[in-house]
């Protein structure tokens, strides 16, 4: 017998613990992005943060990069940037979609149905 769509309660705190791990992934690649500028493309470390927060919001890096280890670096984080993006946006709508999902079969499989 298939179980009641969770209360708000409980989907309020599956959806706080998802974007807790997302804001985790965000503040673990905005540190590696920040360490690699400042390492690889010998930037400030707040020129670092803005152009890693930039790649990681789909803006684009600000500043020329120096040497072709930079642009090696700023190419790469570009791309993890693209599944940064997609595995938070995952996280956020994971709840969400099990609810629906959980909803819909909830209501197709009533108790009337099944005796």
């Amino acid at each position: 017998m298939p179980r009641p769509p969770p209360n708000t309660r409980r989907f309020a705190h599956h959806v706080a613990r998802q974007v807790g791990y997302a804001t985790i992934l965000v503040g673990v690649s905005v540190l590696l992005g920040m360490v690699g500028y400042h390492w690889i493309a010998h930037y400030s470390w707040i020129d670092s943060f803005l152009n890693a927060c930039m790649l990681l919001g789909g803006m684009g890096p600000i500043g020329d990069l120096p040497s072709d280890a930079a642009k090696l670096f700023a190419g790469f984080f570009a791309l993890y940037s693209g599944l940064v993006f997609l595995a938070v946006t995952a996280l956020g709508l994971a709840p969400v979609f099990h609810w629906v999902l959980h909803r819909f079969h909830w209501e197709w499989t009533s108790d009337e149905e099944v005796k």
